[in-house]
């Protein structure tokens, strides 16, 4: 047992999905996992354990933010030895191309957090997925028929920035969208030599104003999901 974490050795499986949203992750578990049984409750950060054609597999909340994400995500690695983390999350689209409900595979993570130059004495340090990941997803993705973009996003500390144009100097230089988990998670990933992938779901865009409503992203994108379980195994 961890500090946030209360489940006993081997209760956590090798493979993690992640969501930032705790009841994501009990959706996810209920409906695409056999047997899945709670692990975690501490803070309301619901974590739980079941099987995917045969294969233990858990799916955990991470919160909301790089400093809540890699609490969790550091006592995964170090405390439970877990080797794969996979954040299926959502996002914000940063490109007119992209829309509700699209899917992207976060190949780099640029951030405007600190959290790195603190860590590497003001140097920058780039953030990345795990190659193979990356790639199965992808092909599972196009064998399925799901179209999927994948490139660099962009992690950020700021929900509600003062300047609301902020996203358009990240998207000149390529980010395809916005979210605020990834950059702390393909570092940790790096650090403990695990592997990591983000696949993403466009909730909301800030080039056309469009979102959806808070129950279809609690309940919603299992697609994400579905392909993040089957890039695991």
């Amino acid at each position: 047992m961890s500090l946030h974490i209360e489940a006993k050795p081997g209760e956590i499986a090798e493979t993690v999905l992640m969501p930032g949203d705790p009841l994501r992750a009990k959706n996810f578990a209920e409906t695409l996992l056999d047997d899945a049984v709670c692990f975690n409750n501490i803070r309301g950060m619901l974590g739980y354990s079941g099987f995917y054609r045969g294969k233990k597999v858990s799916i955990m909340g991470s919160g909301m933010g790089i400093p809540s994400l890699q609490i969790y995500v550091h006592e995964l690695l170090v405390e439970y030895g877990v080797k794969t983390i996979i954040r299926v999350g959502t996002c914000g689209a940063l490109r007119k191309e992209l829309r509700i409900g699209d899917l992207v595979l976060a190949m780099s993570a640029s951030t405007d957090s600190h959290i790195n130059k603190l860590r590497f004495n003001g140097q920058d340090y780039a953030p990345t997925a795990d190659f193979g990941l990356l790639l199965s997803a992808y092909n599972i993705a196009i064998a399925r028929g799901v179209e999927v973009k994948v490139g660099s996003i962009l992690s950020s500390d700021t929900f509600y920035h003062d300047d609301e144009t902020y996203w358009k100097k990240w998207a000149d230089f390529g980010a395809l969208v916005v979210e605020m988990e990834t950059a702390g998670l393909y570092t940790l990933a790096a650090k403990f030599n695990a592997r990591a992938l983000s696949i993403l779901t466009v909730s909301d865009s800030l080039v056309s104003h469009e979102s959806a409503p808070s129950e279809v992203r609690e309940k919603g994108y299992p697609a994400m999901a579905e392909i993040a379980l089957a890039a695991s195994q």
